[in-house]
């Protein structure tokens, strides 16, 4: 804008009433707010810089849509922006984003944060799993030493479901077997005594030796004990694939075992996220792996703040530090 018209804009903004100028500071906060969101995003792909189609790394700047520079790919000539690629592109609303990551922060239910926000439910919702896809990713991968395995689990859940195979429950409900069944859904969970912490949804029923191989092997160090209960499924498997195991019998009162070896760290981590996940009022399966990875960030990061959930969101874990 020239200055002359700049200049009229404020002779014209003296003339404003109060809900006028109230709506215009909202806007202008909104716009700074949508600046600070776009500067972030373009800094995280500012690391990477490569062609989300063919991954070149040369590129020019070919104009800009949306509040966001477009580039033009030298090798492929396909046109992209920083969020292309990602799980956060087509989002509307960039402006609102760190406020409703702040939200995200304070565990807020998509209603909460749709009425702070001033957006519908749907929106929210649709946000969630989507800023969720790739935070969930951010994970350790191996850990080390002592470490801690044990599953947990869930009541198998369809909420949003339109279609279902079988009776409706309200409110969650209870599974129709005693014990665990094919009703419930498994998460393993695996946590060093430096609270490093994976965790995997298994599927439904029991733990079996092929899922643990799979699932656990990979992600264990050559070093490492690995402390179970006395589920025979590990012992089993460590046996198989020759790792130092320890095993407390909890049914036998057991807690602590050799003065050093225990499953309480663990066994801790599946108390809090459960009652954590109590707040959003029952959580479908097919998202439980999204909602693991929020617990375990919020688990795992102090002070944790929206630019550092966005950066995660977009892939960049290096902005992430634990305090």
């Amino acid at each position: 804008m020239k200055a002359p018209e700049f200049l009229e804009l404020i002779s014209v903004i003296k003339q404003l009433d109060h809900h006028q100028r109230t709506l215009l500071s909202t806007t202008l906060t909104q716009l700074s707010d949508e600046s600070k969101a776009s500067e972030l995003i373009e800094t995280a792909f500012d690391t990477k810089g490569s062609c989300p189609y063919c991954m070149h790394k040369e590129n020019y700047r070919h104009g800009i849509a949306h509040g966001l520079q477009r580039y033009r790919c030298k090798a492929c000539k396909k046109t992209f922006n920083a969020l292309t690629g990602t799980p956060l592109a087509h989002l509307r609303h960039k402006g609102k984003w760190l406020d409703y990551l702040d939200a995200v922060t304070q565990s807020l239910t998509v209603r909460q944060a749709a009425s702070d926000l001033n957006v519908h439910r749907n929106t929210t919702f649709r946000w969630r799993h989507r800023f969720l896809s790739w935070i969930k990713q951010d994970r350790p991968a191996v850990l080390h030493g002592i470490t801690e395995a044990d599953e947990t689990y869930l009541l198998e859940s369809h909420k949003g479901t339109r279609q279902l195979n079988r009776k409706p429950r309200k409110r969650g409900g209870k599974a129709s077997k005693r014990g665990i069944s094919n009703e419930q859904v498994c998460i393993l969970i695996a946590r060093d005594r430096s609270k490093q912490t994976v965790d995997f949804v298994t599927g439904n029923g029991a733990i079996t030796k092929a899922i643990l191989t799979d699932k656990l092997k990979p992600i264990l160090d050559a070093d490492t004990l690995l402390v179970s209960d006395g589920n025979p499924t590990y012992n089993a498997f460590c046996h198989a694939e020759n790792i130092s195991h320890e095993a407390v019998n909890i049914s036998q009162g057991q807690r602590v075992i050799k003065g050093a070896y225990h499953v309480q760290n663990v066994n801790a981590y599946h108390s809090r996220l459960k009652s954590w996940l109590l707040h959003f009022h029952g959580v479908a399966t097919k998202y439980l792996p999204n909602y693991l990875g929020w617990c375990r960030m919020m688990d795992e990061y102090q002070n944790l703040t929206p630019e550092m959930l966005l950066n995660s969101a977009l892939g960049d874990f290096q902005h992430l530090t634990v305090t």
